[in-house]
């Protein structure tokens, strides 16, 4: 493998961060639609980060600790930023409440540096990933801040999932993976009949039926998680 080929998976990694970085940017300015198509890209990136090192043999523990410092970036300080900025226009919360929102950042962290060290999640997960989290907290936000939702989301709501889906990044609840190991229906039977679903809320409620997407996820994982 020649010098600049190794480097391939570690320059993609960088353009998750990269892309995370412009996702803040963009909820500072406001602009959360912006926000979260760069929290699109980064979770693109990602993917195709960990593909490129597989294609490639290029892997490192240099990678492996990239990887977890971008995703920290994209999927957890990004989508606290965006949350900071909604939660500062509720204006029957006291001043403080804003500040939860880095709680998305803070669980984030703990999960990843959690995944890092433990051997049971090589297959699927224990607890909630950060990708799956940050894609609830953009499409909820930009569901609600765009007045697509079907129904008035009352501001209490949104302060609640906080510290909930803090809580599912570091829970002990073993959640289903969703990368296709191969096409066979019989060893993917769960994940296809998750994606059917996923794809039937998308098309009903857009923005809000990813968010719900994310909840139903949480939901058949735990209810086909093996018994013990």
């Amino acid at each position: 493998m020649n010098a600049i080929t190794k480097h391939i998976p570690n320059a993609i990694t960088c353009l998750n961060l990269f892309s995370g970085c412009m996702s803040a940017v963009a909820s500072f300015n406001g602009d959360y639609k912006i926000a979260m198509y760069w929290i699109f890209a980064a979770a693109i990136f990602d993917f195709f980060d960990g593909f490129a090192a597989r294609l490639l043999k290029a892997y490192s523990p240099m990678g492996k600790e990239m990887d977890s410092l971008a995703d920290c970036i994209s999927f957890g300080f990004a989508p606290a930023i965006m949350l900071y900025s909604v939660l500062s226009t509720f204006a029957n919360f006291p001043e403080w409440i804003k500040y939860v929102a880095f709680l998305l950042a803070v669980f984030s962290a703990l999960r990843l540096a959690k995944f890092n060290i433990d051997e049971r999640q090589t297959t699927s997960f224990i607890g909630l990933p950060t990708p799956a989290n940050a894609l609830f907290w953009i499409t909820l936000i930009n569901a609600y801040t765009t007045g697509s939702m079907p129904f008035e989301l009352p501001e209490w709501v949104i302060v609640v999932l906080i510290p909930v889906f803090s809580y599912l990044l570091i829970s002990e609840i073993p959640m289903f993976s969703l990368k296709l190991k191969s096409l066979s229906v019989a060893k993917n039977k769960i994940l296809y009949s998750f994606l059917a679903i996923f794809l039937v809320l998308i098309l009903i409620w857009g923005y809000f039926g990813v968010a719900l997407g994310m909840i139903f996820y949480v939901f058949l994982s735990a209810l086909t998680a093996p018994k013990e």
